[in-house]
Parts: structure tokens; C-alpha cells; sequence
């Protein structure tokens, strides 16, 4: 019924970009609190980026700032995350999540996608 699908990832060399997009189905999340996550094999799951659309508030994991920046389209709901000068440790599967209140950086999110991979080469 409620579904988040990640789009965007590739392959990237290091110090190029990448716009990941996360775009709700079956449900409006008009208003929902948007967050990034990234995973990768043997480290536990990530915060990377989020935003209040109430507050219009962002954060971001301290080693992606200045390079990533998130955002949010109110016409379709849709989340983006904008990452510039990639670096190979931002290798990851990155994954969208939402809720109906904001819950920062931590991972207890309702909604989830199933992830799109990225991958920066060195």
C-alpha cells in the first residue's frame, strides 16, 4: 500500500555526482519527514541526510556535509539527495525513509524503500 522507490544510483568515479530521488507510492506523504540512509556489508545501517518539511530544517552525517545536500519537491512528495564530489567510502546502498513525524538521525522510520546502490570508484 506504502511504498518508496529509490532512483539514481550508479557508478561513479571518485569526485563526481550523483542525484538520488525517492518517490512515494500509493500513499501521499504530503508533509511526511524525509531521511536518507546508507548501508553497506558488515556496517551497521546509517544516517546520511534529512529534512522536516514542516521546519524546512536539514541535517546531515558530518562527513557529508558540504557535499551532499537534500531536498524535498512538495509537488510530488518526492525527496532528493544531491551528492557532489564523491568519495569511494560513499559507496553504499542508499536508502529513503519517511514517517509521519520527524525522528532525526535515528533509523525508527515506518516507511522504508528498498535502497538504490551506489558505487564511486577511486
Amino acid at each position: 500500500q506504502v511504498q518508496l522507490v529509490e532512483s539514481g544510483g550508479g557508478l561513479v568515479p571518485a569526485g563526481g555526482s550523483l542525484r538520488l530521488s525517492c518517490a512515494p507510492s500509493g500513499r501521499t506523504f504530503s508533509s511526511y519527514p524525509m531521511t536518507w540512509f546508507r548501508q553497506t556489508p558488515g556496517k551497521e545501517r546509517e544516517f546520511v541526510a534529512g529534512i522536516n518539511p514542516i521546519t524546512s530544517k536539514t541535517y546531515y552525517k558530518d562527513s557529508v556535509k558540504g557535499r551532499f545536500t537534500i531536498s524535498r519537491d512538495s509537488a510530488n512528495n518526492t525527496a532528493y539527495l544531491q551528492m557532489s564530489s564523491l568519495k569511494p567510502e560513499d559507496t553504499a546502498v542508499y536508502y529513503c525513509a519517511a514517517d509521519t513525524i520527524f525522528k532525526g538521525a535515528t533509523s525508527l522510520y515506518a516507511y522504508w524503500g528498498r535502497g538504490t546502490e551506489v558505487a564511486v570508484s577511486s
